[in-house]
């Protein structure tokens, strides 16, 4: 029985040998891809809340005109009497 096992750090060698292409080919497997990127997702989401605050802005926009117009209006009034 020890002549076939023979001497433990020659055995180890041997299977270090051996099993060293495995070893090495399992190293340079190919990695999982990776999951699907949602940039597109993110992209329509921020193109919509960028929309909505245009909007806003153009609403708020439209309101200042109208004060000062009215502003205006009462001004050139008081300035006519």
């Amino acid at each position: 029985m020890t002549k076939l096992l023979g001497n433990r750090s020659v055995m180890m060698a041997r299977t270090l040998v051996l099993c060293a292409p495995a070893l090495l080919l399992g190293a340079c497997a190919v990695a999982p891809p990776a999951p699907p990127c949602n940039a597109c997702a993110l992209a329509e989401q921020a193109q919509a809340t960028a929309n909505q605050a245009l909007a806003t802005a153009q609403q708020a926009l439209a309101a200042a005109q109208a004060a000062r117009a009215t502003t205006s209006e009462a001004y050139q009034r008081s300035l006519v009497k």
